[in-house]
């Protein structure tokens, strides 16, 4: 039977406040084998009867199932508009499956609302939390109602009493005064006939708040404000629309403090009851005033906002050697924590988060640095309270029991991580639970890290959106998690915050270019943009997102940012060698000088490395887009790169000038290495880490691609070797010091229990987590036909290896389930393996002597091994090695 399960909307099942037409996409089921989709139609409608249809593909014979874009149809703004689609496939026709989304504003002139706020330009270094309110009377009956609401600062918003949505931390980090997110949401269930009630609390979040490691405020503007606007439809056919003016009031809420870096104080006794509800309420209410912002840079959002994601129970309270009493969640993690505890007036709780525990078993504050991560409540009045943080939050394995009333016990903590929400998509499983432990550590370093940008780590004071390990980590995090709306939004902000002459930030948003605070700063003095690795990110996440989805509108989006990049690298290239101020090199490599962070392997290699390989990716967007006159122009700087970098970096013997780990491996991985002299460079990439005794001494720039630089060259064992080193350094080494994400430095716990350093050794680092892309491609063997991108057309050709008796690789794409399912044993194995409707396979098996049962499929060798072509279905595939 065939059936479409599911419906996609740029990429996600739901859109609430989109403000263009969506791409469309279906994931279809059948239970026979070699589906392809035959035809399609699609249908969007003003009403779930789809007798006011805006737009009817008609039977379009086609087998797209994903990128499909209905032109030339107009949008109404915050309108909820209804969709159908059925496709045909074998000779059969699925039922009609519906969905539906909603608009925000279609044009930003649309805003009759204001920013307004409840504080004044004296509470510019003012951290406290306000509230801001209006009552309302409705008219009549309501049939929808819809609100977009955005802020300066963070802000919850509230109907009757009640919160709307289950978003936190919005309207997230964005490079404000150029882009601003606002969220729409459907509140037709929280008005009632009569008189209503609405507001917001408001807290500085990353906007005016302390920011950075130099711990600057009020980056963005002095005062935070909220701006809403809701339209109200009755059911007689007209409708009213509210929104935030100077007829709104303000007050101070009961949150005395909030910052990201430090947490927050609630005094309880500050609470107004019934504020965001109809009728005179207490307190010390005043006026608002308006803030002067601009709407034209205003966006919304329909997906990917921050929530709550997982729940995880304290597991132990425990009281460590120096007296301390601490609870110990068991997982380090991003997020907050729920408190339940019975008090009476004046009585505290307060909590202080942190990591790790030092090698006596103490608390450990040291590699926070200047956060806080405290969370601290005072009762009002007796009773059971339910607490936890509304605009921060913290990076923690512990908290440090302050204060608490009464005997404490762990089941009245609960944490719950915070990170922006994204389904699942990926899984790995291998025999290995060493192997098992590091992929768990690498999706919760994600976890830990996706908090609306993507950061460095989730603790000290710093969690920037770094683009360098954004970079690094794209591939993995594209398998893990579906985080095409995670990373189209911060895209946005990338070349937002691009130098006019098409420089890319080190952070992003960019807190750091053009700031006098930086000038004095011993690192970034030297320059605040466009480091090699880190700046690539402007091409290389589109790219590979493109691969990942399939969506040459991210392409689209980005193109003049990667453009531009791509000039800057040639404007200020000399001769073709790409060097430019502040560069981070092999960041933290353990070849690096002591006492230095910044690798052995010359910044003249590694830059023009990157300038090549980037440069050829854009060749091939161009050529993917149809811009034949760019591709042509930039097919010939790159390929007066490539000469440019083999004449330089190798000698007449075919031997790097820089013989260090990392030199070899993006010399071979980016294709870079003259063919006559990849023998010489792998036997001597395979002599550097013999040096090591089979262990890596790279950093951020030569890790990504070790493993692969290997198994591309014939050596996948000692790929397997490498990865699976336990000893330091080596991923599996954190593994067996007790990690549950990963770490900033290999060594950033030593085997005695003592730290790397104080200054920067973050627990939860997802940067050299990007070995889960080896993991995938290779190990598990699911990897992309860069001609049918989105797993349209699948590779599917695992490496056995690493003494595993089996490993089970799945990815849920945008047409269904691809899985890879390998069982060693000994002389023979087995492969299962799952092509999705609508989509091809190559399947390919490694080291295959004799096909024993093929399940269907015709085995050849084409000389390269034994392969096979295969449609949609699940095979199980038997070999002799």
């Amino acid at each position: 039977m065939l059936k479409i399960t599911k419906i996609l909307m740029d990429y996600e099942t739901s859109q609430v406040g989109i403000t263009h037409m969506p791409q469309f996409g279906w994931i279809l089921e059948s239970d026979k084998r070699n589906v392809m989709q035959d035809s399609y139609e699609l249908e969007i409608a003003l009403d779930d009867a789809f007798a006011e249809k805006v737009y009817a593909s008609g039977r379009v014979e086609s087998d797209a199932s994903a990128q499909v874009e209905p032109k030339e149809t107009d949008l109404k703004s915050q309108t909820r508009y209804y969709v159908r689609v059925r496709a045909t496939a074998a000779g059969e026709e699925t039922e009609w499956t519906e969905t539906s989304f909603v608009t925000g504003f279609m044009d930003n002139r649309e805003w009759k609302a204001e920013f307004v706020s409840a504080e004044e330009e004296a509470d510019k270094d003012n951290s406290k939390g306000t509230y801001v309110r209006r009552t309302f009377s409705l008219k009549g009956k309501v049939k929808e109602a819809f609100a977009s609401t955005t802020a300066l600062g963070l802000y919850n918003f509230y109907i009757n009493g009640k919160k709307v949505g289950t978003d936190e931390l919005t309207p997230g980090w964005t490079s404000y005064r150029k882009h601003l997110c606002y969220q729409t949401y459907d509140v037709t269930e929280y008005l009632k006939e009569g008189e209503n009630a609405m507001g917001a609390m408001l807290g500085a979040g990353w906007y005016k708040g302390k920011m950075g490691f130099l711990e600057v405020r009020n980056n963005y503007g002095t005062r935070t404000a909220f701006l809403a606007q809701m339209v109200v439809r009755y059911e007689d056919g007209t409708e009213e629309v509210f929104v935030t003016d100077k007829e709104w009031t303000g007050a101070d809420s009961p949150i005395v403090f909030a910052e990201i870096y430090d947490g927050e104080i609630y005094d309880a006794s500050g609470e107004i009851p019934g504020w965001s509800e109809a009728g005179d309420v207490t307190g010390n209410w005043k006026p608002v005033s308006c803030v002067d912002f601009s709407k034209e840079v205003l966006a919304g959002q329909g997906s990917g906002k921050v929530a709550e994601m997982d729940e995880v129970c304290a597991k132990r309270i425990f009281t460590t050697p120096e007296g301390d009493t601490v609870i110990d969640f068991g997982q380090n993690m991003t997020g907050h924590i729920h408190v339940k505890a019975y008090g009476k007036p004046g009585d505290v709780i307060e909590l202080h988060c942190f990591e790790v525990l030092d090698a006596a078993g103490n608390v450990y504050l040291d590699n926070l640095r200047g956060a806080k991560e405290s969370m601290k409540y005072t009762f009002a009045k007796e009773g059971e309270v339910e607490y936890t943080t509304t605009f921060t939050f913290m990076g923690f394995q512990y908290a440090k029991i302050v204060s608490y009333p009464g005997t404490p016990s762990v089941e009245d903590f609960t944490a719950y991580t915070l990170h922006t929400r994204m389904n699942q998509t990926g899984r790995l499983e291998f025999s290995n639970p060493d192997l098992n432990q590091l992929a768990h550590n690498i999706l919760w370093g994600l976890k830990g890290n996706f908090v609306d940008v993507p950061t460095d780590c989730p603790q000290r004071n710093e969690r920037l959106g770094w683009t360098g390990d954004a970079q690094i980590f794209c591939r993995t995090a594209c398998f893990l998690e579906n985080t095409y709306n995670f990373y189209r939004k911060w895209l946005v902000d990338v070349e937002a915050d691009q130098t006019l002459e098409g420089g890319v930030a080190h952070v992003v948003p960019d807190l750091l270019t053009g700031r006098p605070e930086i000038v004095n700063d011993w690192l970034l003095g030297q320059g605040s943009h466009s480091a090699a690795a880190w700046a690539d990110v402007a091409v290389i996440n589109p790219w590979t997102m493109y691969l990942t989805f399939g969506d040459k509108e991210i392409l689209r989006q980005q193109y003049q940012s990667m453009k531009g990049w791509i000039s800057f690298m040639k404007e200020h290239a000399e001769d073709y060698i790409w060097n430019y101020k502040l560069q981070f090199g092999d960041w933290v490599a353990l070849d690096a000088e002591e006492g230095s962070y910044f690798g052995a392997t010359p910044n003249d290699l590694t830059c023009t490395a990157y300038f090549a390989y980037s440069t050829g990716l854009f060749v091939k967007i161009a050529e993917v887009l149809g811009n034949e006159e760019d591709a042509e122009e930039y097919r010939k700087l790159y390929a007066k790169i490539v000469e440019k970098f083999q004449n330089t970096f190798f000698d007449e013997n075919g031997v790097m000038t820089a013989q260090t780990q990392t030199a070899h491996i993006v010399a071979l991985y980016f294709g870079l290495t003259p063919e006559n002299y990849k023998e010489t460079t792998i036997n001597n990439l395979l002599k550097l880490l013999e040096k090591e005794n089979g262990h890596l001494v790279t950093g951020f720039v030569g890790t990504p691609y070790f493993c692969h630089a290997l198994s591309q060259n014939g050596h996948v064992k000692e790929a397997y070797d490498l990865l699976l080193k336990d000893d330091f350094p080596s991923w599996l080494y954190q593994v067996k010091m007790g990690a549950t994400t990963v770490w900033e430095h290999w060594d950033g716990m030593k085997p005695d229990g003592t730290m790397w350093s104080p200054d920067m050794n973050s627990f939860n680092h997802y940067a050299y987590g990007a070995i889960g892309e080896w993991m995938v491609r290779v190990a598990g063997g699911l990897e992309v036909d860069e001609t049918k991108p989105g797993y349209k057309h699948s590779v599917i050709y695992p490496r056995l290896g690493g003494g595993l008796d089996y490993m089970k690789c799945e990815y849920d794409s945008v047409y269904g389930t691809v899985k890879s399912f390998w069982e060693d044993r000994g002389d023979s194995a087995v492969l299962h393996v799952t092509v999705p409707v609508n989509t091809t396979a190559t399947i390919c098996l490694d080291g295959a002597k004799t096909v024993t049962d093929a399940d269907g499929l015709a085995f050849a060798d084409d000389g390269s091994g034994m392969k096979a072509e295969a449609g949609s279905g699940e095979y199980c595939i038997s070999f002799e090695k």
